[in-house]
C-alpha cells in the first residue's frame, strides 16, 4: 500500500481525509433521503473510532468540549441520555478498560492507593450494596451503571490523562471555548425576550435543562479561566482571548438570575483566603459542628413547622427583585417546595436509616412522607424532579452511611488542598490547585439545594477535580522523596 501511495504521490493522511469527506457527504445524503438525522452523525462515529485507536486522548478532550453542548434526549422505553457526551463516555469507558487490561502489569498503582481514590471506592461500593437492598432494583441498577461510567471516565481516565501543564491547559481551553459559544447563543436568544427573568428558562435550551444547570457550569468553571489567564504574559493573544471569554461567562452568570450560583461564586472567592491563611481545619470542624446543631435545632420538637409557608402567598415570581424579596420572607415557591421535599426526605431517612430506599428512588416513594402544611402550587411535580439537596438525597437513597462516605470525600479533599497548595513551588500548578478548590466550593454549595452530581454539567467536574488533586499530590510526594534520597 505504501509503495502504491508513493507511486501516485499521495500521502496517507490525504487518503483518510478524502475518504472521510466522502463518508460525510454520503451520511448527509442518506439523512436527507430517509429524513433521519442519525445518518449524518455516523461519519463522526467513524472519526471517533479512528481516534480511539490512534490517540484516545483526543476523544477525551472532545468529550470535555462537548459538555456545554450536551442535550438531554428522551429514548424509547423511558430511558434518556445526554447527546453527544454520554455516547462518548461509553466509548471511553470501553477504551479505558481495554487499555487498563492491556497495560495492567505496567500501570502506576499510586493513583489507586491514594486516600481519595479509596474513599471514592468505598462510596461506590456502598452505592452497590444499597442497590442490592433497593426498593426498586431496576431504577437503582440504572443509577449504579451511570455512576460507574462517570467514575471510570471522569476520575480514572482523567487521572490517566490530566497530569501535566499541557493537559491542564488543553482541558481549560476546550471547555472555555465551548462554554463561551453556548453562553453567546443563550444570551442572543435571551435578548429577544428583553433579558427578562421569567424567560431565562426558555432561552437556555436545548443545551441546558434550566437556568440553574446553565449558571452552575459557568460558576464552577470561572476559577479555571481566571487562573489560566494569569499564566500567559500581559498583552498576549491567549490572555486577551481568555479575558474576553471570562467576561462573556461572567455576564452570562449575571443574566442567568440564579441566586445559588451568585452566592456559591462569591463564597468560592472568599474561601481563597481560608487556604492562604491555613484556616481549613478550623473551618471544617466548625462546619461539621454547625451542621449538627442546625439540624438538631430544626428537628427537636418539630421546630421546622414554624417555617411552614402561607399557601396563598407562596407563588412563583416573574420579576427577579420580587423573587429575592420573597425568598427572604419565605414566600418563594421554589424555596418552599424544597422544604416540602426535604421534610419528606428526613422522614424517609428515619424510616430506612441503614440502606435507604435505593439509588435513584426518591421520586418513586417520597409522596407518602410529605407534610401537607408545606405543600405548594408545584408539589404535583409532573417533571419528576428530585429532592433538590444532594446530601439529603444520599441519606434517603443510601442511608446515613451514604451521607458519611460522600462528606468524607469532600472533607479529605478540602483538608488535602491546603497542604498541596502550600507545598507547590510552580505558580501555574499552584493556580490549578486553587482553581479546583474554588470549583469544588461552588459544587459543594450548589449541592446543598440541588442534586447535580449525576449530571454531566456538574458531576463531570466534581470527579475531574478529585483526579487532578490526586495527581498533583502524588507528583509532589515523588519530588519530595527524590530530594530526600
Amino acid at each position: 500500500m505504501d509503495k502504491l501511495l508513493a507511486r501516485w504521490n499521495i500521502q496517507a493522511q490525504d487518503v483518510f481525509m478524502y475518504s472521510f469527506g466522502v463518508l460525510i457527504l454520503a451520511g448527509i445524503l442518506t439523512a436527507v433521503r430517509y429524513e433521519t438525522n442519525i445518518y449524518a452523525l455516523l461519519p463522526f462515529g467513524v472519526l471517533v473510532a479512528y481516534l480511539c485507536v490512534v490517540d484516545f486522548r483526543k476523544v477525551f478532550f472532545l468529550l470535555l468540549f462537548s459538555l456545554p453542548f450536551s442535550m438531554e434526549t428522551e429514548l424509547p422505553g423511558g430511558f434518556s441520555t445526554d447527546l453527544p457526551s454520554e455516547p462518548l463516555v461509553l466509548i471511553l469507558l470501553g477504551v479505558y478498560l481495554l487499555f487498563f487490561i492491556k497495560n495492567l502489569s505496567t500501570f502506576k498503582r499510586h493513583f489507586f492507593y491514594h486516600p481519595l481514590t479509596v474513599l471514592l471506592g468505598f462510596h461506590f461500593l456502598w452505592t452497590t450494596v444499597c442497590m442490592l437492598m433497593s426498593s426498586d432494583s431496576f431504577v437503582s441498577l440504572k443509577f449504579l451503571l451511570a455512576k460507574f461510567w462517570y467514575i471510570i471516565v471522569y476520575f480514572f481516565m482523567a487521572g490517566l490523562l490530566l497530569k501535566n501543564k499541557e493537559a491542564f491547559r488543553t482541558m481549560i481551553w476546550c471547555v472555555s471555548i465551548a462554554l463561551s459559544i453556548t453562553v453567546i447563543y443563550v444570551m442572543f436568544r435571551h435578548s429577544g425576550h428583553g433579558f427578562s427573568f421569567d424567560t431565562i428558562n426558555l432561552s437556555v435550551g436545548p443545551f441546558y435543562r434550566n437556568h440553574v444547570s446553565y449558571a452552575a457550569i459557568m460558576a464552577l468553571f470561572v476559577p479555571f479561566m481566571w487562573y489560566l489567564r494569569l499564566d500567559y504574559p500581559k498583552g498576549s493573544k491567549q490572555r486577551k482571548y481568555l479575558l474576553g471569554m471570562l467576561i462573556i461567562v461572567l455576564l452570562g452568570i449575571v443574566l442567568a438570575y440564579t441566586r445559588a450560583a451568585y452566592l456559591a461564586l462569591i463564597a468560592a472567592m472568599g474561601a481563597y483566603w481560608i487556604v492562604r491563611f491555613r484556616l481549613m481545619r478550623v473551618v471544617l470542624v466548625s462546619a461539621a459542628i454547625g451542621s449538627i446543631f442546625f439540624t438538631s435545632y430544626l428537628l427537636v420538637d418539630n421546630k421546622y413547622t414554624d417555617y411552614a409557608p402561607n399557601f396563598e402567598k407562596t407563588i412563583a415570581h416573574k420579576d427577579f427583585d420580587n423573587l429575592v424579596s420573597a425568598t427572604a420572607k419565605g414566600e418563594d415557591v421554589s424555596v418552599m417546595e424544597r422544604f416540602y421535599r426535604w421534610i419528606a426526605g428526613v422522614y424517609m431517612i428515619e424510616e430506612r436509616p441503614i440502606f435507604g430506599f435505593g439509588p435513584g428512588n426518591f421520586h418513586g416513594f417520597y409522596k407518602g412522607y410529605t407534610v401537607n402544611s408545606f405543600k405548594t402550587y408545584v408539589s404535583d411535580n409532573p417533571e419528576k424532579s428530585g429532592i433538590h439537596s444532594y446530601y439529603l438525597m444520599l441519606g434517603v437513597e443510601q442511608g446515613i452511611s451514604g451521607i458519611i462516605f460522600f462528606v468524607l470525600i469532600l472533607f479529605y479533599f478540602f483538608y488535602r488542598i491546603e497542604i498541596v497548595y502550600h507545598r507547590e513551588t510552580d505558580p501555574f500548578i499552584a493556580g490549578m490547585v486553587m482553581a479546583i478548590f474554588m470549583c469544588m466550593i461552588v459544587i459543594s454549595l450548589l449541592l446543598l439545594i440541588n442534586d447535580m452530581i449525576e449530571t454531566d454539567k456538574v458531576g463531570s467536574f466534581f470527579f475531574i477535580c478529585l483526579a487532578i488533586l490526586v495527581n498533583i499530590d502524588i507528583q509532589q510526594k515523588k519530588k519530595k522523596n527524590f530530594q530526600i534520597s
